[in-house]
């Protein structure tokens, strides 16, 4: 009798862990930063490891814009609306270039395609791919335009330009530039450059799965087993830092919205005062979660409508409620 238990436990905890599993079918557009060391296949690897199941199907060529993927087969693929999420990666030094040039040959582009997602499937979410700098920059276009000449700089503007593809195109951002980003920082002895100082290592690729998996299933990158063939204490710190960029700061990264066209419109909600000194009001809101985030994507209050203990600075507040997401940005006095 006792054995008889013990195995309807068992039976009842693995029956548990597969109901909790999920399956995403995911598009992946984008070049060689995408096809190099494989990562649609190391992102299902990692959420295989996890119990989840991903199925994919990508278009890579090398060098490819988002133009050019506006007339050739991924808007096909695109167009079959069978994808739970896009992932869309622009050719890696266009959007740090001039602003004029970025508004003329990368955003009108972007948006084509993220049309061509919801136009295809309302369900979807575009998701853009936030790649990084150079390893020393951009020399190649440094003197045009100085601000490429260190990692810093031309990391700091693919952030802005594709943080500013996100808010316009109400999609969510991917943001593995940021990873990298905090890994340069802390972890010099992690190499996430191929010899090139541009392409991924397998640890700068590792670090790019690990943040797909836990922007597209919302799970703990903690907890995630597979290494990719990695030392365990390399890829320890690449998902515990994938843990405090993205998973801590999920409601940044992803979309404003998460209402379909097919649900009733979010209410209209307002933040007064704003500029703010402390304490902020929501109007139009309901039982609403309320998380704060710096300009970085660092989460720094949860369930407060209070900002006085924050520094001067502009914030993003975050309002969830069972219609869906929506975002303000608030400036604290």
């Amino acid at each position: 009798m006792k054995r008889f238990f013990i195995a309807i436990c068992l039976f009842l905890a693995t029956a548990s862990c597969f109901a909790q599993s999920e399956r995403k079918n995911v598009l992946f557009i984008g070049n060689s930063y995408t096809s190099v060391n494989d990562l649609p296949r190391l992102t299902q690897m990692v959420a295989q490891s996890m119990g989840d199941e991903l199925t994919y199907e990508s278009n890579t060529p090398g060098g490819c814009t988002f133009a050019q993927h506006c007339t050739n087969r991924s808007m096909t693929l695109i167009q079959q609306g069978t994808w739970d999420v896009v992932v869309l990666q622009e050719q890696s030094q266009l959007p740090s270039f001039p602003e004029w040039q970025v508004e003329r040959e990368c955003f009108p582009y972007a948006t084509r395609l993220v049309e061509a997602a919801y136009a295809a499937n309302p369900n979807v979410e575009p998701m853009f791919y936030m790649t990084w700098g150079r390893k020393n920059g951009d020399q190649s276009n440094a003197q045009e335009y100085p601000p490429l000449g260190t990692y810093e700089g031309m990391d700091s503007l693919l952030y802005e330009r594709y943080m500013q593809m996100g808010r316009d195109n109400n999609a969510s951002v991917c943001p593995v530039g940021r990873v990298w980003r905090n890994i340069r920082k802390n972890h010099r002895e992690i190499e996430l450059y191929a010899d090139d100082g541009s392409h991924p290592s397998m640890a700068g690729s590792y670090a790019a799965a690990c943040a797909f998996y836990t922007m597209i299933f919302h799970r703990n990158p903690s907890e995630i087993r597979y290494t990719a063939d990695l030392d365990e204490t390399t890829a320890q710190i690449i998902r515990s830092t994938v843990e405090e960029v993205v998973y801590d700061s999920l409601g940044f990264w992803q979309r404003q919205t998460s209402v379909s066209i097919s649900q009733e419109a979010t209410p209209s909600i307002n933040i007064y005062p704003n500029p703010t000194t402390g304490k902020i009001v929501i109007s139009g809101c309901e039982k609403c979660d309320i998380t704060i985030f710096d300009m970085q994507g660092r989460k720094v209050m949860q369930g407060q409508d209070d900002m006085s203990a924050l520094p001067s600075g502009i914030y993003v507040v975050s309002i969830s409620q069972p219609s869906g997401t929506t975002k303000c940005k608030v400036v604290k006095q």
